[in-house]
């Protein structure tokens, strides 16, 4: 969920600012991007250099910034049009009380008026401060304003006592924002299984039978589950992409046995299937358990079939919607049609290798979407990021609209 997401961190003076180096180091793991702004007060109690070393960029302390013998100014209203979302903790009695009735006295305040996304508020105060009517009357305010206020639980307090006003954990910070963040999207709640990348088959302990699928169309296609907040389990050959996100679990193979034992073990629970991966048709049928010497001018290797995981995904199909891919060289759409009523898909997507830009290896696809009542959506040459939304927009159309 917050994977790519701007966060602007806003820092006020109380004790509990030292779990804020905590908080951004679980932002910077989420995938976000972070920048801080701290209060004069509140760098009593974390230190600027920890802070920018941990968010990878500068600390805003005021409206003015000096860099030897050149004078800037850091742009408020700059900073509140980057953040996707704003994150003010702790947010001290006093800090809300300013922020309820608009005193704009510092750049963290300027920066909060002039922000137009979610901003969400982490009380921390000692008990008493916490249940004074003003501070109430400041929640009540904010909340009005639309602000998202992330209760403070109880514990024991820096006073000694113990009660509520202590600042909400980072994770339990982290976990209120994914929530909220989640909340409306299509696909919160459902889980997605996705196959990606090629298939090796062991010709010995050197050499492989494989293909020149990078792997990037199901890496994306999970990238878009994800962001529409579904679990993704990705199970993928073996390729050079990588990907970080919460809702997103990577299963690496190697194998197209592989594939299917590690593929079958997330099938029943999955909402949606999508099988990108370029699978092997075949495999050899033994394997050398040395490497195979260059002695014969000729070199002979039987194979025999591989298990069709889509067709055995399709055999057993109860509640899943079923997504197979079809790259054509000839009679495309008759021979993706075909596929898809003898694997009994509930869709499949077409790429021709006759298109330009479409197939393995590059960042671009041209695809056109098939489903069970022959109605054919085809689209332009675009990225595979672009047409992975293509294609969820199809599945969300017939599935969930």
């Amino acid at each position: 969920m917050l994977n790519g997401k701007n966060v602007l961190l806003g820092i006020t003076g109380g004790i509990a600012a030292y779990k804020t180096t905590f908080l951004v180091r679980l932002f910077i793991k989420a995938g976000a991007n972070v920048k801080v702004i701290l209060t004069d007060s509140a760098s009593s109690f974390v230190s600027p250099l920890t802070l920018a070393t941990l968010a990878k960029n500068p600390v805003v302390l005021d409206f003015v910034k000096t860099d030897e013998n050149t004078v800037d100014w850091n742009n408020h209203v700059a900073l509140g049009l980057w953040a996707d979302l704003m994150v003010i903790a702790p947010a001290t009695a006093n800090t809300m009380s300013k922020m309820a009735n608009g005193n704009c006295d510092n750049v963290l305040m300027a920066t909060y008026l002039s922000a137009k996304c979610p901003v969400y508020i982490a009380p921390a105060m000692d008990l008493d401060m916490y249940k004074h009517p003003s501070t109430k009357k400041s929640l009540q305010q904010l909340t009005s304003f639309g602000n998202m206020v992330i209760p403070a639980t109880s514990g024991e307090l820096a006073s000694g006592l113990h009660g509520e006003g202590r600042m909400a954990e980072p994770e339990e910070i982290v976990d209120f924002i994914k929530n909220q963040l989640s909340k409306g999207l299509p696909l919160t709640g459902k889980k997605v299984l996705i196959t990606a990348g090629p298939t090796y088959e062991a010709i010995d302990p050197v050499r492989f039978i494989g293909n020149h699928s990078s792997g990037l169309m199901g890496f994306e296609l999970a990238k878009t589950a994800a962001n529409l907040g579904a679990e993704v389990y990705l199970v993928t050959g073996p390729t050079k992409l990588s990907v970080s996100h919460d809702n997103i679990h990577v299963v690496d193979v190697v194998s197209a046995d592989d594939m299917y034992q590690s593929a079958q073990m997330y099938y029943d629970t999955a909402d949606i299937v999508i099988c990108a991966a370029a699978v092997a048709d075949y495999r050899p049928k033994t394997v050398a358990e040395q490497k195979i010497k260059k002695s014969e001018e000729n070199l002979t290797i039987e194979l025999v079939k591989n298990k069709d995981i889509l067709k055995t995904f399709g055999d057993h199909k109860t509640h899943q919607f079923l997504v197979g891919f079809a790259l054509e060289t000839e009679n495309e759409v008759e021979n993706a049609k075909g596929k898809l009523k003898r694997k009994n898909l509930d869709a499949i997507v077409l790429n021709s290798m006759r298109d330009q830009g479409a197939g393995f290896g590059g960042n671009t696809n041209k695809i056109s979407f098939i489903d069970t009542n022959s109605n054919i959506t085809t689209f332009e040459l675009k990225t595979k990021a672009e047409v992975a939304v293509d294609i969820f927009n199809e599945i969300i159309k017939r599935r969930y609209a």
